[in-house]
């Protein structure tokens, strides 16, 4: 048996294994949590039989018809091509050691599987694997895929249902999601989920983030789970130390031979930890919005629509101990992508110094995924923004956004958001 085949037997193992467990609960008369979807009884939704329309999807169909085409490389195979067709920077690339995939007998701290992520994709693949994929649907929330690392005369990605065992649970708000986790990780990579396990975001605090995980570049005045190994078990606390270790280039951890970057870029690493909730909320709000009666939709985008806002204006955001300065060049290449107000401003310009941006509003307003909202939900959306940024909501935990911040933030969509309501008037 290839080591491929056997990654991908143990993954069909842990899933069955976990869809035992739950249907063990089920059975006993336990009852799945408020927050999980069962999509094969929402018409509305369908999320596993409608046909996606995700990028991975329009790549496959222009692979078919001829209008793309891959180049299979010695080593890296198909990523390189697969990346430069999705517009998915090797900037982004973040590398994560721990056996957390399909693919873990593959992974360890000297073959890490590397991630690299847009707004809409994120691409993994361990050094010998298969490309592990992701994509959001604007409808449908997050698709999974695999990708042989073999030469075909047409490559073809292929949709994966087994990793929503893992990723719609209630710690993805019960539909389709990214899960990203902070685990204390052993020498070989096994993960140690018994002395430390935090699923992470921007509202974590830097001393919870990245176990697990390679960090390149500079975080002053803190220390972060980055880059150490449980090196006795016994002992986990002697892993985190006042600060974790340094690291400006994985080429002093591991032979990088077959790797596109030799990064693991803190910047991409904080936006990637942004960007994966907020991909989720967008799609619970949207499953809410579909699959609710009608008597009950106004009550709980009232709800869906408080926690999206929170979370898409950093309301609960920790704050950075100190200046962040990334390694790979992804701190340049994301800041200038845009849009730009008449100022030159943008939602995408990274602070890195007190906070992740330096206007506090989520790029991902411009995602797909918010534009395809059911219209109840975008303008609940919009409601509650317009109540936070014109100063209307008084609340205590708003006031971490400045009359300045707030200031921005209007004048920024004003120049840059198509459909932006009429009432999102100047602030003074």
């Amino acid at each position: 048996m290839t080591r491929i085949a056997a990654a991908v037997v143990i993954g069909v193992a842990t899933c069955l294994a976990a869809l035992a467990a739950l249907a063990a609960k089920v059975g006993a008369g336990g009852q799945l949590p408020d927050t999980y979807f069962d999509e094969r009884s929402q018409p509305a939704i369908d999320y596993a039989t409608r046909p996606p329309d995700d990028p991975i999807a329009q790549l496959n169909r222009k692979l078919q018809s001829g209008q793309v085409t891959l180049a299979f490389e010695p080593g890296s195979g198909y990523l390189r091509s697969v990346l430069a067709a999705l517009s998915i920077p090797v900037e982004s690339q973040i590398a994560v050691f721990s056996k957390t995939s399909v693919q873990a007998p593959l992974i360890n701290p000297a073959n890490p599987r590397s991630v690299f992520f847009s707004d809409a994709v994120v691409m993994a693949w361990p050094r010998g694997g298969f490309i592990e994929a992701a994509a959001t649907d604007p409808q449908l929330g997050a698709i999974f895929y695999a990708l042989n690392q073999q030469p075909e005369p047409v490559p073809q990605f292929v949709r994966s249902g087994r990793c929503t065992t893992c990723h719609q649970s209630g710690e993805t708000l019960g539909v389709p999601g990214m899960l990203l986790r902070s685990l204390p990780t052993r020498a070989d990579g096994r993960a140690m989920p018994q002395r430390g396990n935090y699923v992470t975001d921007h509202r974590s605090p830097l001393s919870e983030r990245w176990g697990g995980w390679y960090v390149t570049g500079h975080a002053a005045g803190g220390a972060h789970l980055g880059n150490t190994v449980v090196s006795d078990e016994n002992q986990p606390e002697s892993v985190v130390t006042s600060r974790s270790p340094g690291l400006m280039t994985l080429k002093d951890r591991f032979d990088t031979t077959g790797y596109l970057s030799t990064h693991s870029d803190i910047a991409a690493l904080m936006v990637f930890d942004h960007q994966m909730q907020m991909s989720t909320l967008l799609t619970r709000i949207s499953w809410e919005a579909r699959a609710a009666s009608q008597s009950d939709v106004a009550a709980l985008l009232h709800d869906a629509a408080r926690e999206v806002v929170d979370y898409m204006l950093f309301v609960d955001e920790a704050a950075l101990p100190g200046p962040i300065q990334g390694s790979s060049g992804f701190t340049e290449w994301f800041s200038e992508r845009g849009p730009r107000d008449s100022r030159g401003r943008s939602l995408r310009q990274l602070d890195l110094t007190r906070r992740l941006l330096r206007y506090p509003c989520s790029y991902m307003i411009y995602a797909d995924a918010f534009d395809a909202l059911p219209g109840m939900a975008r303008n609940a959306i919009y409601r509650r923004m317009w109540e936070i940024l014109s100063g209307q909501e008084a609340g205590p935990r708003y006031l971490r956004l400045t009359p300045d911040d707030r200031r921005a933030i209007v004048e920024i969509l004003r120049d840059t958001k198509e459909g932006l309501p009429e009432y999102f008037q100047p602030v003074p």
